[in-house]
């Protein structure tokens, strides 16, 4: 509990001053007032998340936080949790979609263990373990308070040392079969939104497996009544460890002052829980692309935030962040490598 407490008290508000800086210069470029549009947006936000107009974007992680969730004994997903094992695998000997496209970008990926219900032991693999994967949420919470918190603080950890060797653009990614379930109830449980609102196909269940779906999370919150003002116990009841991994992830990352670019829906739910435990976090928290689940598009509204890209896209890892890298780098380039009007002579 200290290093989250310790980590929330760490988190300002973003420098004002450097936003209006950064707008100025944006506006001298050689280039219509605003005519980039989001990446003008995005430049100016790097300033205020770093306290520098110019802020580098240049080395580039992303981490795929791994967990497994007991709901699937519901039958809740369209796969078992051997495919949680396998993409790890997947991951770290660079098959998968996430690796391919962190590739194109330069971002080192990181695969971390938060929760695996199976011992994986492949090398490269991170482990952090905190217990096999979390509880069935219709039988009783999805994990305890302790382990909720320390799945935060997994996720600190691992953006601390990040920082520590100059990373200086965070993506945030996950595997887990059932996750959506889980990233589902805790989107409904924040949002006061109706499950039948934010629950979506998944891994590509039918239409009986979308009801069976709803029918299950809503027993899920009738037996564990989550504190919709309280991130911790709302993680604790019906939330996964590799969600809580990523809220603290978000957490440590607007404590060191570094730009964090959320992905799809579960890393949606993260940084609803995230919002929670300390509501300035939101300002340091990049959008990335709209997921095709229901639930995104209305995350994103609770956050105030606008994403980037519509690509209908549900695969998860942090593909969409990782796409998103793209972007922002070239926000942070246009800044300081374009042109002003003084400078061509006009």
């Amino acid at each position: 509990m200290k290093i989250l407490e310790r980590t929330l008290n760490e988190i300002k508000e973003l420098d004002q001053a450097k936003i209006r800086e950064a707008k100025q210069r944006l506006d001298t470029l050689t280039k219509p007032q605003g005519s980039l549009g989001k990446l003008e947006k995005i430049a100016a936000k790097l300033a205020g998340i770093t306290g520098d107009v110019f802020a580098p974007v240049d080395c580039k992680a992303h981490v795929v936080m791994a967990g497994d969730h007991g709901v699937v004994e519901e039958g809740v997903s369209a796969f078992s949790q051997e495919v949680t094992v396998a993409m790890i695998h997947n991951f770290l000997n660079q098959g998968a979609a996430i690796n391919v496209l962190a590739q194109q970008v330069g971002a080192e990926v990181i695969v971390v263990d938060v929760g695996v219900a199976q011992e994986v032991g492949v090398e490269g693999l991170v482990v952090k373990k905190i217990k096999a994967g979390t509880d069935n949420f219709t039988q009783k919470a999805a994990m305890t308070e302790a382990e909720a918190i320390a799945s935060i603080e997994v996720g600190i950890e691992v953006v601390e040392g990040l920082v520590d060797r100059g990373v200086n653009l965070i993506g945030t990614g996950e595997m887990g079969i059932g996750n959506t379930t889980s990233s589902s109830a805790i989107i409904a449980a924040c949002t006061g939104l109706s499950v039948d609102d934010v629950v979506g196909y998944g891994s590509g269940i039918d239409d009986k497996g979308l009801a069976r779906k709803q029918e299950v999370i809503k027993q899920g919150l009738k037996l564990n009544q989550p504190d919709s003002n309280n991130g911790i116990d709302i993680l604790a009841k019906v939330g996964g460890l590799e969600i809580g991994a990523m809220a603290g992830m978000m957490l440590a990352a607007a404590a060191k002052r570094v730009p964090v670019i959320v992905d799809g829906v579960i890393s949606g739910a993260a940084a609803l829980i995230a919002q929670k435990l300390e509501p300035k976090v939101v300002g340091y928290l990049i959008p990335s692309h709209k997921s095709v689940e229901p639930a995104h598009i209305k995350t994103y509204e609770t956050l105030g935030l606008e994403p980037m890209l519509d690509l209908d896209m549900r695969l998860g890892e942090g593909t969409g962040a990782v796409l998103a890298m793209n972007l922002v780098e070239a926000a942070s380039r246009i800044i300081k490598e374009m042109a002003t009007f003084e400078e061509i002579g006009l």
